[in-house]
């Protein structure tokens, strides 16, 4: 019988990605001698805002992020993302800086508020918060619903903002509720519950209850492809990610992780599991954090991350739902949410352990050999904690990325691909009947 997780005080963020960390995920890991980090230049400091260049290509290319996190410390700390922060990672200043076109404009509801049964009140919270945000910020920022819109958008100057849900939604799946935030301007959602396996889909660093998807995972799959949704398969285990892929009649995308062949953390995707969203005409985003692409880095941290709970070889129930339920009011739980923000990484990283730009560039020349350069793109998480490399401190050092693949010998059509190429065409494919 499996030990019974009870939910009596809500994870961080970070413990939640770290924790639950040596479940079993297909795929095997071999040494990867090319995606090892770079040689440590000591006396190389970061740059600084007055010595960033930025390429021509990158100034010229259409750049979108599969994800950016917003709208949490907006939310919890009454913020304007239209004004510059000193803290953080990303604020429409910073992206502009950076020279983003588009971004994922990722919403977040966190494991706080599932105990309590919040989540569904909080989904439509930020929802509507980040709308308002957008129409607050008209000027610099819109808010697109096809590919077609970003364009438009585009032509004026203007950055996109292409709405995506990241955990929450309704642990049950209600399809009104889909159906609903829809209608307001949701045009990608991602299926699990964060990091928690809930009642249609299993998550990857959590118990696996339904072996992928069940029937009803398969009819959300089916309502979003109606609607012309973005299925998002970040956080899903293995099996759920071939078998969503299978299912939906439209590409899904893998928004932001690394690859478990180069880090066996199960939050990164496996080949076969690559392979399956590439086949559909899929797009992986690659994350920028060490934790998931740097494996002196993995090894560096596993040792203080063990094993949490045995899981349940045929558990019949998620987790979630067989846990104590909180009494804390939604208040109390957002008094707890608002110190972990901003959501970035606070620690220090030895020099031996810190990661490159150019290490990073490797893992996305990793995932070019494995599927193609047309299913590989970037999916940072920037506000979302990862370690950054050395290079970037916020987005608006976004055009190393740019440099750091022209230093592989990338062709700039390849470049543009992988900046934001990829995830217009499959936002066009889905959004507006597989126009290609």
């Amino acid at each position: 019988m499996a030990e019974r997780i009870i939910y009596t005080r809500p994870m961080k963020r970070r413990d939640v990605i770290k924790s639950l960390t040596f479940l079993p995920v297909a795929g095997s890991v071999f040494p990867m001698q090319s995606v090892l980090p770079a040689p440590v230049i000591k006396n190389n400091p970061p740059l600084t805002f007055e010595t960033k260049p930025m390429p021509d290509l990158h100034r010229d290319a259409f750049v979108m992020d599969g994800h950016t996190h917003v709208m949490s410390r907006e939310l919890m700390l009454k913020t304007d993302i239209g004004q510059r922060y000193a803290d953080g990672t990303v604020d429409l200043p910073r992206a502009k800086e950076g020279g983003l076109d588009a971004m994922f404009f990722s919403v977040y509801t966190p494991e706080n508020y599932y105990p309590g049964r919040f989540e569904t009140k909080n989904t439509f919270r930020v929802v509507n918060l980040a709308l308002d945000q957008i129409k607050k910020n008209h000027a610099v920022i819109e808010l697109a619903l096809t590919a077609s819109d970003i364009e438009r958008i585009n032509k004026k100057g203007k950055m996109a903002a292409f709405l995506d849900l990241e955990g929450g939604y309704d642990l049950y799946g209600d399809l009104d509720l889909l159906r609903a935030l829809y209608k307001l301007g949701l045009r990608s959602m991602q299926l699990t519950a964060h990091s928690t396996t809930n009642a249609f889909i299993d998550a990857c660093n959590d118990v696996h209850t339904w072996g992928g998807i069940n029937d009803h995972g398969k009819a959300v799959i089916r309502e979003m492809n109606d609607l012309g949704m973005v299925i998002n398969v970040a956080h899903a285990s293995n099996e759920a990610i071939i078998q969503t892929a299978a299912a939906s009649r439209h590409p899904v995308i893998y928004s932001h992780g690394g690859f478990y062949k180069i880090v066996d953390h199960p939050r990164c995707i496996s080949d076969e599991a690559a392979k399956a969203i590439a086949a559909k005409g899929g797009v992986i985003g690659v994350h920028f954090g060490s934790l998931f692409n740097n494996p002196k880095y993995w090894a560096w941290q596993k040792p203080n991350n063990p094993i949490r709970v045995q899981p349940d070889p045929q558990p019949k129930t998620p987790r979630i739902f067989t846990a104590q339920i909180t009494t804390q009011t939604i208040e109390e739980v957002d008094k707890e949410f608002a110190k972990e923000l901003p959501f970035t990484y606070k620690g220090t990283i030895p020099d031996q352990y810190w990661m490159h730009v150019d290490q990073l560039a490797k893992v996305i020349d990793y995932g070019v050999q494995l599927v193609g350069e047309d299913h590989i793109a970037l999916g940072s998480d920037l506000d979302g904690g990862p370690e950054l490399p050395r290079e970037i401190k916020d987005i608006s050092d976004y055009p190393q990325m740019t440099m750091a693949m022209q230093k592989l010998g990338y062709t700039d059509q390849r470049i543009k691909k992988i900046l934001g190429l990829n995830w217009l065409r499959v936002i066009r494919q889905v959004t507006e009947g597989n126009k290609g």
